[in-house]
Formats: C-alpha cells, structure tokens, sequence
C-alpha cells in the first residue's frame, strides 16, 4: 500500500470558553453580597458604569414579583452576554460540570459531658451568650495579652510572656511543651513557670491553661472556690463526665447538696475562654431571596436591597469618544462600553436564572411552606434542572451560597435539597430532613430514655421505614448524644437541680 499526502476538510464542534464565559459562571454562584463587593470593583475600574437609583432599579429588576410558577424568560444566552464583548460564537452558560472547575479532642468530650460550652456560642449560661461580648471583640486575643503583660512584666520576663502568649491558641490554651522550649529559649524551667502563672493570673480568666482540668482551677480560685474538694472534683473530671458520683462525693468527701453546687459551680465556668477574643467577625445572614404567600401561589423576589443595579452611561462614553483623537484612547473606551455591556447582561441573567429555580423549588416544597419541616420533601438538583430545562451544574451554582427567607426563618437554598427514606404510605419517600425532625421531637418529648432501637419502633409506627444505623447517624448529626449519654445527662441535671 503506496504512502502519500492528502488533504482532508473535517467539520467539528467544541465548546470555546472565554474568560467572559468562565466569569458569567463564577457571577452565578456568588452570593448577593459577594455580588455587591465584585460590582463595587468594577464601578471603580470602568468609567462607563453608573449605579441605578432606586426608581431605576425597580422598574428594571428581573422577576420583581409572581408566584414563581409561571413561564418566566428564558435566561439569556451566552452569546448574548458577550455580543458586545468580543466573542461571537460562545454556548450557553447551562454547561457540564467537568468543562469547568469551581474555585470553590478529649477536653470537647469533657465540655459536652458537663453541659458547658462557653463563649463560643452555643450556651453561655442562663441568659446565652453576651452578644456584646462579640461585637466588642475587635482585637485579637494575642494582643489583648501582650498589653496585660507589657503593665505587668519588664525585660526577659516580657520576652518569655511574648513566646508562650504566641502558642496560646485561640480558645485560650497553652499548646507548647515548656521543656523543649526552655530548651529553645535557653532559660530556665522555673522562669517559665513563674512567668506562665502570672499569664495566667490574665483576663479573661482561665487563659494559658493547659487542659480544661486547669483552666477550671483557674477559674475556681479567681471564684475563691477553690476548696479541697473542689480540686478533687476538677481533678477527677472523667469520673464526672461518666456520671459516678458516689464514687466522686466519698472521694471529696461531700453530700449530694453540696455535690450538686459543685457541679453547678463548674458549669458556670468558661471552659474555651480564649473565644472571647479574635476570629472572624459574626455576621449575619442576609437572605437573597424572599417568599411569601401570594393571592393565588407564592410571590419570589430577589433582595434588592443587596443586589445594586448597573446602568452603561452611553451619553459620557459619546462625549469622551469626541474628546478623544489617538486610537488607543478610543479603543479603551470601546473595551469599557463592551465589558460594561457584558456585566450589565451577565447580572440580568444571573438574576432571571435564580428567580427560576427558586420559583421551581418553591413550587416542589410547597408543603413545606405551608405545614413545616415534617412535610418537606426528597429533592434533587436533577429534578429541578430537568423541570426548567437547564443543566443540573447550572442549578448548582444558582442555589450555592444562597438564602431564602420566608415565614418560617431564612434557609441556604441547598437546604432543600435532600435524600429520601422510604415510607409505608405507597411506598412514598419522606425527606431526610423530615425524618431528623421527628427523631429530635422524639427525644425532646421523651419522658423514660428512648435507646435508638425504640426510636425505630416510633417512627415505624409514623410510617417510616428506617434502619436502626440510620437513626443514630442522624442523630449524631444533630449533635444527639446516645441513650447512655442522654440518661447520664440527665442524671447530673437532676442532681445538680
């Protein structure tokens, strides 16, 4: 067989995606105010970008109001996004998901045993946590320390305070082995002692400790209570944390009276006292998405009060363009008019696109809204995707870092989204979320302990049919502790009343 040249024509397809293309997608699973920090950017970088008024802005909003159920326009194509933006032969934003990638211990036992969490948010005592507390806490926890030891300590002294304030971790906790850094530092192991009792002589107290054992004693003798039989008690917290308290009240020699002030005194106690201080700021959810009854479905709107409006201010860009003689001035303007026109567009079809699947959504969990969460139902991506006749990445990122607020509270739009368990009731499936709900009113409303294998006969008996593994997987998802730890919960909060 003879070898030769040929010439072949072949005709192919391929996805072509531009850096415009990859931003509209990246746009989509932003949150609303993610958007607003990005649009801030650009106004300042692009002259041609102006910020509609109020007025502007609800006459032009995509989806300002309906029940979400109708026939809503069909999100913009790619194409049109970047007609003005150079690229004429773009697919649409709706594409598969490989084609692009998205940027996308011991002493915790021992809290949960003693029912005490702290500053940290999730108890804080009768009263919960001082939220003051958490809007004050503007420096960091080092600092705050360094300044307490920079009135208290001078020359080496200050210098050793400097190294053991920097292992101390953001609960408060010394992480460091004191031999190998008075190895390090070459100083004795007596300085370093001194120097970490006078740390921890800081506030807030029960900082610089070593374990939570240490932290508690700190705590007691700031308290002056730190008696023999309360450093008994602290000393012996596993034995607390496994509910033996005969054994505890002949070691420190006490009745049940004064057993119950102790373990009320420790519960009182800080055990992370460091998260007073640092970390990220609380913020607060801001929904991106509002639901409410409507006279014949459900309204959904975007919130607009987080979500700016762009307008391409045409009439300055025709000013600049005949003040403007040399080329490449004319060609940056004619850049901005294009990215302009392209943002403008990419966030109009950001929005129609999350009116539609939180419209579609809505409509699929309507029980939800009206009866509540023992009532929501199994949900796919797929199912909405198929439903609006997009792709399933596409609804991925229309629902990631998104949150909608209704009546019942604000939720993440992923929220809805849940596994089904099969039912008795022809063979219908009930969300996950469902089935965790009756587990938790369960054992809220349980009078004798329920042991998971009598909480399958319950919620058997309500018609769902669930493996007894499965019970204790959502249960210990919802932070549940099992019926061993729940009875010897209960037991210390009876005593200790």
């Amino acid at each position: 067989m003879a070898l030769g040249p040929r010439l072949d024509l072949r005709q192919s397809q391929s996805l072509v995606m531009t850096p415009q293309l990859q931003q509209a997608i990246k746009l989509l699973a932003l949150s609303n105010l993610e958007i607003e920090g990005f649009i801030a950017e650009e106004l300042e970088k692009n002259p041609l970008l102006d910020a509609a008024g109020d007025e502007q802005r609800e006459a032009a909003t995509p989806g300002e109001e309906g029940d979400g159920f109708g026939d809503a326009p069909d999100p913009a194509t790619a194409d049109t996004l970047v007609r003005d933006g150079g690229a004429d032969d773009e697919a649409r934003l709706d594409i598969e998901e490989s084609a692009l990638s998205d940027d996308s211990g011991s002493d915790a036992g021992m809290d949960g045993a003693l029912g005490m969490t702290g500053i940290d948010g999730r108890s804080g005592g009768e009263d919960g946590p001082d939220l003051d507390l958490f809007a004050a806490a503007d420096i960091s926890l080092h600092d705050h320390l360094l300044a307490q030891a920079g009135g208290t300590l001078s020359g080496q002294e200050y210098l050793i305070a400097g190294q053991l304030i920097e292992r101390i971790d953001e609960t408060g906790y010394l992480r460091a082995d004191l031999l190998r850094l008075s190895h390090q530092l070459g100083v004795p192991m007596a300085d370093l002692e001194r120097v970490l009792g006078v740390i921890q002589t800081f506030e807030p107290t029960g900082v610089g400790a070593r374990d939570l054992s240490e932290c508690l004693a700190i705590q007691a003798r700031e308290a002056d209570r730190y008696d023999p039989a309360m450093a008994r008690l602290i000393d012996n917290l596993d034995l607390l944390a496994r509910g033996e308290l005969g054994r505890l009240k002949r070691m420190c020699g006490v009745d049940d009276e004064d057993m119950a002030d102790m373990i009320a005194e420790l519960r009182d106690y800080d055990p992370k006292p460091g998260c007073q201080f640092g970390g990220e700021p609380v913020q607060a959810v801001v929904p991106d998405i509002f639901v409410a009854p409507g006279k014949t479905g459900w309204a959904v709107e975007l919130n607009n009060a987080t979500l700016p409006r762009l307008i391409v201010n045409r009439s300055y860009y025709h000013e600049m363009s005949e003040a403007g003689d040399d080329e490449e001035s004319r060609a940056w303007l004619n850049e901005c008019l294009a990215n302009a026109n392209w943002l403008t567009r990419a966030l109009d079809q950001r929005a129609r696109t999350i009116v539609k699947v939180a419209g579609e959504l809505v409509k699929r969990q309507t029980d939800f809204f009206r009866k509540g969460v023992t009532h929501l139902k199994p949900l796919t991506l797929r199912e909405i995707a198929e439903a609006i006749d997009m792709h399933e990445s596409t609804v991925s990122r229309a629902t990631s870092n998104k949150y909608l607020s209704c009546d019942r509270g604000i939720f993440e739009l992923k929220y809805f989204f849940t596994s089904g368990i099969r039912t008795g009731e022809d063979g219908e499936a009930a969300s996950s979320e469902a089935v965790k709900s009756h587990i938790r009113t369960l054992i809220e409303n349980e009078d004798k302990i329920l042991s998971d294998d009598k909480l399958v006969a319950l919620l058997r008996d309500k018609g769902f049919d669930i493996a007894r593994r499965t019970v204790a997987k959502y249960r210990e998802a919802m932070g549940i502790g099992s019926s061993v730890e729940r009875r010897r919960q209960k037991k210390l909060s009876s005593r200790a009343a």
